[in-house]
């Protein structure tokens, strides 16, 4: 356990256990604090581990150089509903490889430039940083629209001088 990394990498519930450096690329192994979790199917509580496969999730750089997370993802077998359930991970939205917070960066950087220098500058395709710019604006365009409650009609038509006044 690295104290200080984890406070750095503020990934709550995961602690870092080994540090490597290839090819000018930072890879932080993690692992989970927590034992166990709380089957969404049934509300038992679980620590029967059913496997555990590592993914490699992008992360931001430090010192100019690209930093990978290989984060264990657990599946969990309940011994009470006997249904398999994948580990949530905070921070890291499921089936994408990469950090929300690093994310959040590819996203102002394509509104400040072009999809083409940031893919060059974070050595990632095109169609990638495309993706996560769309995925990112589609989170921040949603909206809590209202249902509506009351139907206005334009009856300006009339006022300016248009003839056709049939009924509907």
């Amino acid at each position: 356990m690295n104290w200080h990394l984890d406070r750095l990498l503020k990934l709550p519930n995961m602690t870092v256990v080994k540090v490597q450096e290839i090819e000018g690329l930072i890879f932080l192994s993690l692992e989970s604090l927590k034992e166990g979790i709380i089957c969404p199917h049934c509300g038992n509580y679980t620590e029967d581990v059913h496997q555990t496969r590592e993914v490699l999730v992008r992360d931001l750089s430090i010192c100019s150089r690209g930093v990978y997370l290989k984060v264990p993802r657990r599946q969990f077998i309940c011994s009470e509903c006997g249904r398999y359930t994948t580990e949530g991970l905070e921070e890291m939205v499921f089936k994408r490889h990469h950090t929300e917070r690093y994310e959040e960066y590819v996203y102002g950087r394509v509104v400040a430039t072009t999809v083409k220098q940031v893919s060059r500058e974070e050595q990632l395709k095109e169609d990638e940083i495309q993706a996560i710019f769309d995925a990112v604006s589609e989170e921040k365009n949603q909206k809590n629209w209202q249902p509506v409650k009351h139907i206005g009609l334009d009856e300006i038509s009339t006022a300016k001088g248009q003839k056709n006044t049939e009924q509907w």
